[in-house]
């Protein structure tokens, strides 16, 4: 089990164990019931902790079925057990296959069977069901999640662009555990936002918090970049990185991370730009990243075989230009809306093409008889 914070965990490791089924009858046929299944199930407001919480012990078992005797012929089959999780939860077996994901309210995986009752097929014995570990691993569904390293102001952003109130402050690692904010736009419409522990150059060697943080950011339909205007720099033992070359970093953490994520569409905000001479700063950041020459600065291995590519760059200032962030939260929403409109044309594509599939395919089968 690891933990992001005393109060939240997003990996959980089970001991699951189905019921055996019950004893079979020879004298006079009797079948045994069967034992019970166990299920994952996705309940709202649901959390890993409150799954923690109904059994510490991590050990969770079925009952067994019920033996046959003269006065049951057929066994009684017993109840199946369902895991409470939340919605967003992976199912892994032994921590390598995956067994299924449950992604809305209602939703089941079946991680062990219960044993068959005993009948003539195995000579009346109830059949054993089956235990083995799983390891649960939540992954926060929002529509945005925010990228960026220690103190590029994500939490500030996040607390003006929602009604979140994320811990802020001016050194590195104030977020130690994933925070959802809700956008809000007149209309009622909302955007979900997920801030995450910032990375730091060398997560993926699991320097800083590492970066399996980025297992909440698959689910999300857009990326949003966050950098500092002024750079950064972690201490005074660690050199000090231009906004390119942070967002070369950023971009190679998530290309070692899973390059699926560099397909996702993507904007970058230019943060803090209320500081002193931030104007040059942002020419100079924007021809980088025209001409790309940054790249020559770092070794081979810093290099992105894969370059990210903004829909938008976005300056702003979290803490003090209320006119940027509510740019931002516009250019969020038309952002999502021409993707979404583009997976929904896409759909409709594909299902016009399967129907003239089936009706050609219909046609032959006609002619044929």
């Amino acid at each position: 089990m690891k933990r992001l914070h005393r109060r939240f965990i997003d990996t959980l490791r089970l001991h699951v164990k189905s019921g055996h089924g019950g004893m079979g009858l020879p004298r006079f046929g009797g079948i045994g019931g069967k034992g019970g299944d166990i299920y994952v199930e996705a309940k709202e407001d649901f959390t890993l902790k409150k799954t923690l919480n109904a059994e510490p012990r991590k050990r969770w078992s079925a009952a067994d079925g019920g033996n046959s005797h003269k006065f049951r012929i057929i066994g009684e089959p017993a109840e199946s057990l369902s895991i409470p999780v939340p919605v967003g939860t992976t199912v892994r077996l032994d921590g390598v296959k995956i067994l299924g994901e449950v992604n809305s309210v209602g939703d089941k995986v079946l991680v062990t069977k219960g044993g068959t009752g005993g009948s003539p097929m195995n000579q009346y014995n109830g059949q054993k069901g089956q235990a083995h570990n799983i390891q649960l691993e939540l992954k926060l569904l929002a529509d945005v999640g925010l990228v960026g390293f220690p103190n590029a102001g994500k939490s500030t952003l996040l607390g003006s662009i929602s009604r979140a109130k994320p811990k802020i402050a001016s050194y590195p690692f104030t977020t130690l555990q994933p925070n959802i904010g809700m956008a809000e736009f007149h209309d009622g419409r909302q955007i979900s936002i997920a801030d995450l522990p910032g990375l730091i150059e060398g997560a993926w060697a699991n320097v800083g918090m590492g970066h399996k943080f980025l297992r909440h950011v698959e689910r999300t339909k857009l990326l949003l970049f966050v950098v500092d205007i002024n750079g950064f720099q972690l201490g005074p033992q660690h050199p000090h990185r231009t906004p390119t070359e942070n967002i070369i970093l950023l971009n190679k953490e998530l290309e070692i991370y899973s390059s699926n994520l560099l397909e996702k569409p993507a904007l970058l905000v230019i943060n803090k730009m209320d500081c002193p001479n931030a104007e040059n700063k942002l020419e100079k950041l924007l021809k980088d990243l025209n001409q790309l020459r940054v790249c020559t600065n770092f070794p081979e291995e810093f290099h992105p075989e894969q370059l990210v590519t903004f829909d938008d760059i976005i300056p702003c200032s979290a803490r003090e230009n209320r006119a940027s962030i509510n740019h931002l939260k516009e250019r969020l929403r038309e952002v999502l809306d021409f993707y979404g409109d583009q997976e929904k044309d896409q759909v409709k594509v594909v299902t016009k093409a399967r129907q003239q599939v089936q009706k050609l395919l219909s046609e032959r089968s006609k002619h044929l008889v």
